[in-house]
């Protein structure tokens, strides 16, 4: 067993290679790749059927791919090895389109709002596994929720259950407000959303331990 298949799970590690060789693509040809690979509005000339699911293999950054990826390793290694890869995969995937869904479905109210003005709205792209990622804390969270994690900044020490508490608090708030602009909050809440509700369905009717 090779050192990378010792740490990382089956799904964690094609996960990240595929993470980590988009980013370079992207690097050699971003305005192929955003224009193509990235997450447009339905009525934006940009879009494609398959991007509610290339996105998140998408970043924009070094540092985004970097905090994104790492946050995969550590919880996501941990929730794969204990509900199993497909589970895992299923997880994954639909807590990024349900990023995805409640992402877009906001874009389209603050349009008709005039919160955002059309023409901005239809050529922005979104990118990143980040909607997946809150998924996968708020799926850690519930499965382990007096986990006790250490943030880096600021330097204090909470349950899982509060860290993700908190994060989605902040989220809401940042998306609410405006603060933050250009970070797809609503995303991040639609990861949670759909990844509390999917492990929830998965608790209650007893299919969580099935393999």
């Amino acid at each position: 067993m090779s050192v990378i298949d010792q740490y990382l799970s089956p799904a964690i590690k094609h996960i990240v290679a595929i993470n980590v060789i988009v980013f370079l693509a992207t690097q050699l040809n971003d305005n192929f790749m955003f224009s193509t690979f990235a997450l447009f509005l339905p009525s934006s000339h940009f879009f494609h059927v398959w991007q509610p699911v290339t996105y998140m293999f998408m970043h924009g950054s070094f540092l985004h791919i970097l905090f994104n990826m790492y946050t995969l390793v550590m919880f996501g290694t941990v929730l794969e090895r204990t509900i199993g890869t497909r589970k895992f995969l299923i997880f994954y995937f639909v807590t990024g389109l349900g990023a995805a869904l409640l992402h877009t479905g906001v874009q389209y109210g603050m349009v008709m709002t005039g919160m955002e003005p059309l023409f901005r709205a239809l050529v922005t792209p979104t990118v990143g596994a980040s909607g997946a990622i809150y998924g996968i804390l708020i799926g850690y969270a519930m499965l382990y929720p007096e986990a006790r994690l250490t943030l880096l900044f600021p330097p204090v020490t909470l349950t899982a259950r509060w860290f993700v508490l908190i994060f989605a608090g902040i989220e809401l708030f940042a998306g609410v407000t405006g603060t933050a602009e250009g970070i797809a909050h609503f995303a991040h809440l639609g990861g949670l959303l759909f990844g509390w509700a999917l492990m929830y369905y998965w608790r209650r009717s007893g299919r969580l331990w099935r393999r």
